[in-house]
């Protein structure tokens, strides 16, 4: 095997907010990407609006740093498992990783995660023990942590020989030991040009290279991008993609770009090593295929990502306030949508339906629908949601089910109520550590269908003050029938306008949703029914008007205030029979049967 000295292509793998983001900004800065007066936003590869609102990185996205004679490709990943296929994705285009550890609350869930699928592939990794300048930091207990985690992953000898460093990213500084003097990152850039391995070719092997990732562009179309496995390509080479069929298709690139800094660069020929990008007659290519000579077709081991675990219906609005909203309402523009979105996204599918308006889309986890929701919102769609189902598989006549491995960390006084509240979801706790200063973490294996709802629950019972993590640990044997909610719907009988009055006599029945003004549908949910039924009332009464008066009483009405029901809630909230209703304006939470006499009529013939 050769290899190209070069270049070094890398991995930024961590546990969401532990800083990688921040990271790559100080690396960036630090390699005279821009001038010294240049006004410069933070967390620079958060480039998509909703990760700058929920502070996470939801798409891996690439980079390129130039130190010294070596350029450094630079992969940011995301931290939540929910998008594990991305971090899949961008592991597939580096030779190594840099394991961000935060100094005080060390290794979590998710940092399982990414270096579970890191260690999976034989990546060389460099551990970055980072916010050390926290007054709660721990740096060396981290360290042992780190080393426990990794031999509970069952990592081979020489990935527990790991460079190590400490770190103050948000500073811009790495250094070796945690009383050395440092001002920059030149020893995070050193190390990994000294520890992580160059990338490595065949020389007898022709072109190869792996799509990874797809990309547009309004003036070339279709991006494909992937890292050039064996090889060599130049503009004018007779090429060839292989489909996940095996089947061969030409193809002409028109350009082909590499990474440097944050944007990209022309170039006629790339070597073995390099991340490319290329545009041309590449319409139908999909990630997982192989770009290779026409002459020496020769396919790579295609991109395998984990199978979904969540699936949810997603079809046209059909409330009385169906495009009052939004633009697109069509159902062929919305299938249009998620088709497209799971070209580009390796870990969603979807499934046809006998209801040609329906569709069943599959992914790792509520919050990676819910941000699917979101984005389509934004882009004036108008939807209906159902609540998140797991799916389940079967070994026979053995119906398994997925389950979570759940991480708490919580005060001493919510201990009860927490374990409490898991135990009814069939958790089982496997470890509990006494953290000291007044903190629990707790461990749990649960259901992956008990945990949808709960956070919201568990936001509540611990006041705030509560963490609350997972990852999929596997497939189980199905646990027993849980009931989802305790609590019923208050559900408006007719359309109208709602009342202070209607209200304000409602309020002792529960807790609402909706302000006086709010419109309303009949079958459309205003609120949530302090007992286990649903209870059908009529939010838009007024008051009668009488000649009799008494003074200051009639304007006297104050309701509690009302939270908003944002789409994370609701859909959690929702039961099998409920549906949320999504525009770029609203989010409404509905019947699936609107009329109240239908939905008699169905309780009816089911029971």
């Amino acid at each position: 095997m050769m290899k190209n000295d070069s270049i070094r292509n890398i991995a930024i793998i961590a546990h969401v907010d532990h800083g990688k983001t921040t990271l790559v900004d100080a690396m960036l800065k630090q390699s005279g990407l821009f001038r010294e007066n240049q006004n410069v936003e933070e967390r620079i590869l958060d480039s998509m609006d909703l990760e700058r609102e929920h502070g996470i990185t939801i798409a891996a996205k690439n980079c390129s740093i130039k130190y010294k004679d070596v350029k450094i490709n630079v992969v940011d990943t995301p931290g939540h498992a929910d998008f594990g296929g991305e971090v899949e994705r961008a592991l597939s285009m580096v030779d190594g990783a840099i394991l961000l550890v935060d100094a005080a609350e060390g290794p979590l869930p998710q940092t399982r995660f990414v270096l579970k699928k890191t260690l999976e592939r034989k990546l060389k990794i460099i551990v970055v023990i980072n916010k050390i300048d926290r007054k709660d930091a721990r740096a060396s207990e981290v360290l042992d942590e780190i080393y426990d985690l990794f031999i509970d992953l069952d990592a081979a000898d020489e990935q527990l020989d790991f460079p190590y460093l400490y770190s103050v990213a948000k500073e811009g500084i790495a250094k070796k030991n945690l009383d050395d003097a440092s001002g920059d990152l030149g020893v995070l850039f050193q190390t990994i040009v000294n520890k992580i391995p160059a990338p490595e070719y065949d020389e007898s092997k022709p072109f190869q290279m792996l799509v990874s990732d797809l990309g547009h562009s309004d003036y070339l179309g279709r991006l494909a991008i992937g890292k050039i496995v064996n090889g060599e390509v130049s503009l004018t080479d007779n090429l060839i993609y292989i489909d996940k069929d095996k089947k061969e298709v030409p193809i002409k690139i028109s350009t082909m770009q590499v990474y440097e800094g944050l944007n990209l660069k022309n170039t006629k020929s790339a070597k073995a090593g390099e991340i490319i990008v290329i545009s041309g007659s590449i319409e139908n290519i999909s990630i997982g295929d192989t770009v290779c000579s026409k002459e020496s077709p020769l396919a790579l081991k295609r991109l395998r990502v984990d199978e979904p675990t969540v699936a949810m219906k997603f079809t046209i609005n059909t409330s009385p306030f169906s495009g009052m909203e939004g633009d697109i309402v069509q159902s062929n523009k919305i299938k249009e949508r998620l088709r497209k979105e799971i070209i580009k996204n390796v870990s969603i599918a979807i499934e046809e339906t006998s209801n040609a308006d329906e569709l069943i889309v599959k992914g790792r986890g509520e919050l990676q629908l819910v941000i699917l929701i979101e984005m389509m919102r934004r882009e004036s769609f108008e939807l209906t949601v159902g609540r998140p189902q797991v799916i389940f598989k079967y070994d026979g006549s053995k119906k398994l089910e997925p389950i979570e491995r759940l991480f708490i960390d919580c005060n001493e006084e919510f201990v009860g109520a927490v374990t409490s509240k898991l135990s009814q979801r069939k958790g089982k706790m496997v470890n509990m550590i006494n953290k000291g200063s007044g903190r629990v973490r707790l461990e749990f294996l649960i259901p992956a269908r008990t945990l949808i709802g709960y956070r919201d629950e568990f936001m509540t019972d611990t006041k705030g003050t509560g963490i609350v993590n997972s990852y999929f640990e596997g497939y189980k044997e199905f646990q027993g029938d849980f009931k989802s909610r305790f609590t019923g719907s208050l559900i408006s009988d007719r359309g109208g306008t709602a009342t202070a009055y209607a209200l304000f006599n409602l309020e002792p029945r529960g807790r609402l949703f909706i302000k006086p003004g709010d419109r309303v549908y009949e079958g459309m949910i205003v609120g949530e029914h302090s007992k286990d039924r649903d209870l059908n009332v009529n939010p838009t009464k007024e008051k009668k008007l009488s000649n009799m008066r008494a003074a200051g009483r009639d304007d006297n009405i104050i309701l509690a205030p009302v939270t908003p029901m944002n789409l994370e809630k609701a859909i959690n909230f929702i039961k099998d029979d409920e549906l949320v209703e999504i525009t770029p304006k609203s989010v409404r939470l509905r019947k699936s049967i609107l009329p109240a006499q239908k939905r008699k009529v169905y309780e009816h013939t089911k029971d």
